[in-house]
């Protein structure tokens, strides 16, 4: 995107001092925009668009790395909306079996670790996921 931005502003024959006042940002910000080392919000693509005479589905399109950046996002988003995940049950799952056990065996130390390892399990499921994905990508990517 950032070789875009550049293009679009020097075919407007604009400095990035003249495009960052119209943007309401800094210069600093124009620069990295423009040098791929950040990107602009939402409503600084907007103006962006306004000032260049482009939409904003011109700029994404043409980048695939902010295409990503916002399917994750998403993904992100659509899940931070699920109150009772899997995990959730898998973690009380695990606490009433370590209950039953301590109760079977007589052993409370069977009942404190299950009871945190369920707690765990509930509090940072999408952590694990997470980890467990990224453990699975790093490998095929290396085979």
């Amino acid at each position: 995107m950032g070789n875009q931005l550049k293009k679009l502003r020097e075919e407007q024959k604009m400095s990035q001092e003249e495009v960052a006042k119209q943007v309401g940002v800094s210069v600093q910000h124009i620069h990295k925009w423009e040098n791929n080392q950040s990107y602009p919000e939402i409503q600084h693509l907007l103006k962006l668009g306004d000032i260049y005479e482009t939409t904003i589905d011109e700029f994404i399109k043409r980048d695939a790395t902010l295409q990503n950046k916002i399917n994750i996002s998403e993904e992100e988003k659509e899940d931070d909306g699920e109150l009772l995940h899997p995990g959730f049950y898998i973690g009380i799952g695990i606490m009433f079996l370590g209950d039953f056990l301590s109760l079977i065996t007589g052993n409370l130390m069977v009942m404190m670790v299950t009871n945190i390892t369920g707690m765990l399990i509930i509090c940072f499921y999408k952590d694990i996921l997470k980890l467990l994905k990224d453990v699975k990508k790093d490998f095929y990517e290396q085979g």
